[in-house]
């Protein structure tokens, strides 16, 4: 009789344990195992309101490009399905480079890297190659090719938990994340792939192991100073990269140019770099059109060629 009360108990303890386990995985897919780890808790319950920790990260933001014109084309249904399997590609990446998706913002991703730079580069890349085969199937579907725009930046964060007695969240409160969001949307303005800052170039280990140029000087709304912000062209394709490095310098004497009010000069030198439709450099021909506006404007004295946004 005793054997089997035994039995009995060894069974339930270890159902116990099962449903425990479960439930512990369920957990980690709305609460990154690393996000705990980053503010030194062991599980879930002990996450208080309130906990934080500051840390130097490098921030992610990835979106597709004319979401809300896709989306009006599908049923609920469809948009649900067509999200979770695009976001599976994307998720799979950040998390094979040392990442872990903060949020999903719709179809947008923020994602954040603890360790080096690179590592939130490289998942940039690995997602423009995880999109080509996403591309891929969706084409042989009869579906529409999509285009994403990704920025990065890095620095000083505030990660840990906010909300209140009833619902609680974890999340990273810096200016970091708000200038990584604003050079995201800035990939719709130069037609670019990967946008980094300069905070994040200068904490890569070698840049030259890229294909990287200055791109622009930037002043975040509220802020004074002016950040660089370069392109990185890794996933161009190999007509436009050869392009884009063969005339590195000469683009980098346009922007001088461009900065000090010498726009004809700066036209030359960017119809240069230009190229031919379909292949042609975007960025190029982005700074011949700002160039002519700016020459039919009066411009103040202050005016530096740095871009307000």
């Amino acid at each position: 009789m005793l054997a089997i009360v035994n039995q009995r108990t060894r069974e339930a303890i270890e159902i116990f344990a099962e449903r425990l386990e479960q439930q512990s995985n369920a957990a980690r897919r709305f609460v990154p195992h690393s996000f705990l780890e980053l503010l030194g808790k062991e599980s879930l319950t002990d996450i208080q309101l309130g906990d934080h920790t500051q840390r130097q990260m490098s921030i992610l933001f990835s979106d597709i490009r004319s979401f809300t014109s896709l989306s009006e084309k599908l049923s609920p249904q469809e948009n649900f399905h067509f999200i979770n399997e695009y976001l599976s590609y994307m998720d799979a990446v950040v998390q094979n480079n040392e990442g872990f998706v903060d949020k999903y913002i719709g179809d947008a991703v923020m994602a954040l890297f603890d360790a080096e730079a690179d590592h939130a580069l490289q998942a940039a890349l690995g997602m423009l190659k995880a999109l080509d085969e996403f591309n891929q199937r969706r084409e042989e579907k009869g579906g529409e090719v999509i285009r994403i725009g990704i920025g990065i930046n890095s620095g000083d964060v505030m990660l840990g938990t906010i909300g209140g007695h009833y619902r609680m969240d974890g999340t990273v409160i810096s200016d970091a994340v708000n200038l990584a969001s604003r050079v995201e949307s800035m990939t719709k303005l130069y037609k670019t792939q990967i946008l980094i800052t300069e905070h994040t170039y200068q904490l890569l280990r070698d840049p030259s192991l890229y294909h990287i140029r200055e791109i622009d000087r930037v002043v975040v709304k509220g802020k004074v100073k002016p950040v660089t912000v370069y392109e990185v062209y890794d996933h161009d394709s190999p007509t436009l990269i050869e392009r884009k490095d063969a005339h590195k310098k000469e683009f980098s004497k346009g922007l001088r140019y461009y900065r000090d009010r010498k726009f004809t000069r700066a036209v030359q030198i960017f119809s240069q770099c230009l190229g031919e439709a379909p292949e042609q450099d975007e960025a190029a021909y982005m700074y011949i059109q700002r160039c002519k506006e700016h020459q039919a404007m009066d411009l103040t004295e202050t005016w530096n060629g740095v871009l307000k946004m």
